[in-house]
């Protein structure tokens, strides 16, 4: 078995382009859906500041 921490200090290669490009989109997509469910759902700590800041209110 060959020990693999001897390829570290090795230079990097390069990426195909087509390779870096599927990346590239992957990781955009994936940023949008995070944007969009981000967008749609709520902001659990701000629900739970403003409730406890209404119950104080209330008492």
């Amino acid at each position: 078995m060959e020990n693999p921490f001897k390829q570290i200090n090795q230079p990097l290669k390069e990426v195909p382009a087509e390779l870096k490009g599927k990346v590239m989109h992957d990781i955009a997509m994936a940023k949008l859906f995070m944007e969009l469910a981000e967008l749609f759902s709520y902001n659990i700590g701000h629900v739970i500041d403003s409730v406890t800041s209404k119950r104080k209110n209330n008492t």
